[in-house]
């Protein structure tokens, strides 16, 4: 028989746990604070009244959360942002992570007493810069766009190789006569598929997104979250990255023209940040304050390292070849952030069995905490110091579609850039299809009501009632041909 006591005593500490989830975003920005480090801060603080210990759920709740930040993050990553610095990016993601691991991996070896492959190990698990701590960080300040954008896809495909290091460790240290060739062939096997696969199902997403019919709206949100999680499973059961797979098809997807794209984006945004909420207070339950303090010199002395010494070798010898200038390299490497995936790393070892296990998980936890709390805490300071903020907002338009239930029309929401053909156009006079209307205009922080002489200004919000299979034509009449992100190129001087 259900203890009903019990069942209503998790619920309210659940309750709990959201709604200073929650509250902590709104001060977190007024501290200067990631989110993050006030999740794990409450975690630690339940303690006082939840003693849990539940390693496997968290690592799958963890997981979980990391599909749905992923799909969220990559959803809203413009391709053409990101396409400059692919190289870039994919090298700190490989190369960066391996010399991150290495340097960090020898400082924990001296440290903590480690052996070679114990001190590899822990620099493994901290090596990546974390998927779930870069969105939620850079989601809301005035970067550089190149920085940005080559920060969020370092973020978001670093994942497998850190995943990849920590599990060989393991098994080396189980396993000491394994082959290692047989590991770096299982590697690039993963990111292959990872990125294949991904592809495919990314393509898959569109296409049943766009064409199927169904009764109530809000299901495509459930139906875009479900196919990523459908993307992780497919692939990691078939030995691929299904962390890189999630990414590369919500990068897809976000680039696509997809109906029901104000909706899905949306509602993912918050299940996102709800499942940031969940993770990182669960991840804070895992650690009591008295077992940060056995390791807090050798934690403080290992994020030392980490954050002065290992990202920026790792940074500047991943870039070495890259056009990013010294002031850009700097903010790279001090943008380097832990957070979820390295604590869910260490609890790896612990479900391994491995002797030094707690001693790892223990001294991953406060690298993370010092990384978000520092780090996190400085990254806008620091971007002004080195003149890296203020981009103007050149981007190209963005339509966000608002289904109105079971029919055929639709609302699109129109952002006019500078190089719009409806700039200076009344109403009057734009090759509109028919049967659309242009039902509000927001220009500035006004709500402006049309009429037909009403003038298009750029950047104006136009708010566009049409049929669906004509929003194409109201599409090219009020931002031209130019979509899914494509830009114009710059005439040469």
């Amino acid at each position: 028989m259900v203890n009903v006591s019990v069942v209503g005593g998790l619920l309210f500490l659940v309750s709990i746990m959201l709604i200073i989830g929650v509250l902590a975003t709104k001060f977190s920005s007024r501290l200067g604070l990631p989110a993050l480090v006030l999740f794990l801060i409450a975690g630690m603080l339940l303690n006082n009244f939840l003693f849990f210990k539940d390693v496997e759920m968290t690592q799958f709740i963890g997981t979980l959360a990391l599909i749905i930040i992923l799909f969220d993050g990559g959803t809203q990553t413009k391709w053409s942002n990101i396409r400059p610095v692919i190289g870039p990016s994919v090298s700190l993601a490989t190369l960066g992570v391996l010399v991150t691991t290495f340097i960090t991996g020898l400082a924990a070896m001296y440290i903590l007493n480690f052996n070679l492959l114990e001190g590899m190990l822990l620099g493994a698990i901290v090596g990546s810069t974390d998927a779930a701590a870069v969105f939620s960080v850079l989601g809301n300040k005035n970067f550089k766009k190149r920085l940005t954008a080559t920060l969020e896809v370092e973020s978001g495909s670093n994942d497998p190789m850190a995943v990849f290091l920590t599990i060989v460790l393991i098994d080396l240290i189980q396993i000491p006569d394994m082959s290692i060739w047989s590991a770096i062939g299982t590697f690039f096997l993963q990111m292959g598929l990872g990125l294949l696969i991904g592809l495919l199902l990314g393509k898959l997403t569109v296409l049943v997104i766009n064409h199927i019919k169904l009764d109530i709206s809000g299901l495509y949100p459930v139906l875009a979250l479900g196919s990523a999680v459908f993307t992780y499973a497919v692939t990691d059961s078939l030995g691929g990255s299904g962390l890189l797979a999630v990414y590369v098809m919500a990068v897809f997807v976000g680039n696509s023209d997809l109906t029901y794209r104000f909706s899905i984006l949306r509602f993912s945004e918050g299940f996102a940040w709800m499942m940031q909420i969940v993770m990182f207070t669960l991840l804070g339950l895992l650690v009591f304050p008295g077992d940060l303090v056995e390791v807090f010199w050798e934690g403080i002395l290992i994020a030392i390292i980490l954050m002065f010494v290992a990202r920026p070798i790792a940074v500047f010898i991943s870039l070495l070849w890259m056009k990013y200038r010294v002031n850009e390299k700097i903010f790279i490497s001090w943008a380097g952030l832990k957070g979820a995936v390295p604590i869910v790393l260490a609890t790896y070892p612990i479900l391994a069995g491995l002797e030094n296990s707690n001693l790892i998980f223990n001294t991953v936890f406060f690298v993370v905490f010092i990384s978000a709390l520092v780090q996190g805490g400085t990254l806008s300071w620091l971007a002004e110091k080195l003149k890296l903020t203020g981009d103007e907002d050149d981007s190209q338009a963005t339509i966000e579609l608002i289904n109105l239930g079971n029919t055929d029309s639709e609302i699109m929401k129109v952002t006019i850039h500078k190089h719009s053909p409806a700039i200076g156009k009344s109403l009057n006079n734009l090759p509109l299809p028919s049967n659309t209307l242009i039902i509000g205009i927001n220009r500035s922080t006004k709500l402006l009501t049309p009429t037909g002489t009403s003038v298009i200004h750029n950047g104006d919000t136009v708010f566009v009632l049409s049929d669906k299979e004509k929003r194409r034509k109201a599409k090219i009449a009020l931002v031209g041909e130019e979509e899914k992100g494509k830009e114009k190129k710059p005439k040469k001087a």
